[in-house]
């Protein structure tokens, strides 16, 4: 079998489907159909019935909808509102002033979300208008918030992680633990560009607000104390080991209601909103879970894994050359499709690539999804970029163009982490589960 034709055939299948408007669950789904049909004895028709239903069946993934609703009830909530009156006091004098806020407010958000689109928009509704308003300069706060709207991939909980773990089979909660530190420190080179880059335009940062005591500031901040409890809680019955990712995401579903009901923004129309959202949010993705699923299952016997590994095998590359050549590949992949898509569509045929070269695959996911959230901000698909062209009526040419100094930090942040696996692999070795 000349299998360098039949990759040809699926991705001209995959592309064709795409660009007709098929869903991109069901054109994952009618590839994989295709592929068996064409170079494969077994039948199609039992395979995918059985692979699909073994997708959507599987326990763990039932951490993913209750994160979804835990992070649509959130965004419903006054958290956006309370958010910049809490921390503005605390960044108001670093260089950069609250530009920093945008950063800030997305890991905040990020713990308590795991989608990068609904971090960027829910920060962004905050920090834009406000932001415009104090004279900040526009492409710095578009730019920033780019780039700080990916870091609801990073940092725990993830839906990306979810996934990912899932298809490579690797505990979800190590995952979640390997997260904190690359996303702590992600958001540190976030706040380092900001800071370096108001230094060397001192003219087009607003003079600071009147200058606050430390039990004003805390005053200012006693909103942010539900949501950081919030937080602790989730996280920490999984770190602790009291709770499965799936326990713990009940547990901030229930802990979200609460604090919706306490801040008294929880009603009808409020929960029937949230849950239709995730519920939504949530089909789409088991969608593409179950086609590429089944798409993993029709690559498996026709053989394309084991061509692939053995193809790049004869390429010798070292380890170092290999994780370039796979940033750069889910880079350009990342241009046409969407995270959970390149997730679930890749790890079926690279997973015994990476595990003969003797990658972690706990070091690896979080490669994965650093290179995913490169993908958000990369035009044409770049679901950050359609969030904020949504919201700032800006082509998206200039949203990419601001938003390529965050582009580079996340590729040095890539480089960091070879250079010291410990960042993402110290953690989830370390801490009891």
């Amino acid at each position: 079998m000349n299998e360098a034709l039949v990759i040809t055939i699926l991705v001209l299948s995959i592309f064709g489907f795409l660009a007709c408007g098929v869903w991109v669950g069901l054109t994952l789904a009618g590839t994989a159909w295709l592929g068996m049909e064409l170079f494969s004895s077994r039948p199609a028709g039992d395979a995918m019935a059985i692979t699909i239903w073994g997708a959507a069946s599987s326990w763990t993934l039932t951490a993913l909808p209750l994160f979804l609703w835990m992070g649509e009830i959130l965004f419903r909530s006054r958290l956006s509102q309370d958010l910049f009156k809490g921390l503005a006091p605390w960044l108001d004098r670093i260089p950069g002033r609250l530009l920093h806020t945008n950063v800030v407010g997305c890991a905040i958000f990020a713990a308590v979300s795991g989608s990068s689109a609904a971090t960027c928009a829910t920060i962004g509704k905050m920090t834009i208008p406000e932001l415009s308003r104090r004279g900040y300069p526009q492409d710095q706060i578009i730019g920033t918030l780019a780039g700080a709207g990916t870091l609801g991939l990073l940092i725990p909980p993830s839906i990306i992680m979810i996934v990912y773990g899932v298809a490579a089979d690797t505990s979800i909660s190590k995952l979640f633990i390997a997260g904190i530190l690359p996303g702590l420190m992600l958001a540190g080179l976030f706040m380092g560009y900001i800071a370096i880059w108001a230094l060397l335009h001192p003219g087009r940062i607003p003079q600071a607000d009147e200058r606050l005591g430390f039990a004003q500031k805390i005053h200012r901040s006693r909103h942010l104390i539900p949501v950081v409890i919030l937080i602790a809680i989730v996280l920490g019955t999984i770190y602790t080991g009291f709770a499965t990712a799936t326990e713990a995401a009940a547990v901030g579903v229930i802990g979200a209601l609460i604090l919706s009901a306490v801040q008294g923004s929880l009603s009808w129309p409020v929960f029937k909103d949230s849950l239709m959202g995730a519920t939504r949010l949530y089909c789409m993705i088991a969608l593409i879970l179950a086609g590429a699923q089944f798409l993993t299952l029709s690559m498996g016997y026709i053989g394309l894994p084991r061509a692939l590994a053995e193809w790049i095998g004869t390429l010798g590359l070292s380890q170092f050359g290999l994780i370039l050549a796979l940033m750069v590949f889910y880079i350009v992949l990342g241009c046409f499709l969407d995270g959970i898509s390149i997730v679930v569509l890749t790890m079926g045929v690279l997973l015994p690539t990476i595990n003969a070269a003797g990658i972690d695959l706990i070091w690896f996911g979080i490669f994965l999804v650093l290179v995913i959230e490169m993908a958000q901000i990369t035009p044409p698909v770049g679901f950050n970029l359609f969030v904020l062209a949504g919201m700032t009526r800006k082509e998206l040419p200039y949203l990419a163009r601001v938003s390529l100094p965050m582009f580079l930090l996340m590729i040095a942040a890539v480089l960091i982490i070879y250079a010291v696996p410990e960042i993402a692999t110290w953690l989830p070795r370390n801490m009891k589960m």
